[in-house]
């Protein structure tokens, strides 16, 4: 099974983001999950959501505290020390910024596998705004190959509507442009 755990800001995409990659998994034959981790919080305020994906069905409900993958949508995040904790020095973090490595690695203390990508010079370029969500996709199936690529599209495509076509493009143009650290 792998774990992801996705941390961002409410109104950033990180459920829809976990929900779309679910839905992907899916499509392909495997067992997924999605679910979201926050109460009462305000647009705006820290959250996570979670994924699992699996060859065999999942009868975990809980929290993810030891991921395989952590995802930050936010950077402003990356100095939290909820960020990295139960990553293993073997798991992969996911980082929207265009820090370098080294920065990263001194505000959040992991030094192993690092992908990044400036997600959100690519969505206000590509999408009109800073929403990062299918834009952080492209680095998560760059960093890890959860689903194929061409896999996205429908679930893409029914969340999105009309700007479906804009959201692949955000999502293609970070899958190659994200830089990963082994």
């Amino acid at each position: 099974m792998i774990a992801v755990r996705i941390h961002g800001r409410g109104g950033q995409g990180a459920v829809t983001s976990s929900e779309l990659m679910a839905l992907a998994a899916i499509s392909e034959g495997k067992y997924a999950q999605a679910f979201p981790s926050f109460g009462p919080e305000r647009r705006g305020a820290p959250l996570q959501a979670y994924l699992r994906i699996d060859s065999e069905p999942i009868y975990r409900r809980e929290e993810i505290y030891h991921p395989d993958i952590v995802v930050v949508i936010d950077p402003a995040l990356l100095t939290s020390p909820a960020i990295t904790v139960g990553l293993p020095a073997t798991g992969i973090l996911v980082m929207n910024t265009a820090r370098s490595f080294e920065e990263i690695t001194a505000d959040c203390g992991f030094a192993g596998r690092i992908a990044k990508v400036d997600a959100n010079t690519i969505a206000e370029q590509e999408l009109g705004v800073t929403i990062t969500n299918t834009t952080m996709l492209g680095a998560l199936l760059k960093a890890s190959s959860l689903v194929k690529l061409e896999s996205m599209k429908d679930p893409i495509d029914h969340r999105f509507g009309p700007l479906a076509e804009k959201n692949m493009k955000a999502l293609m143009r970070a899958f190659n442009e994200t830089i990963i650290k082994e």
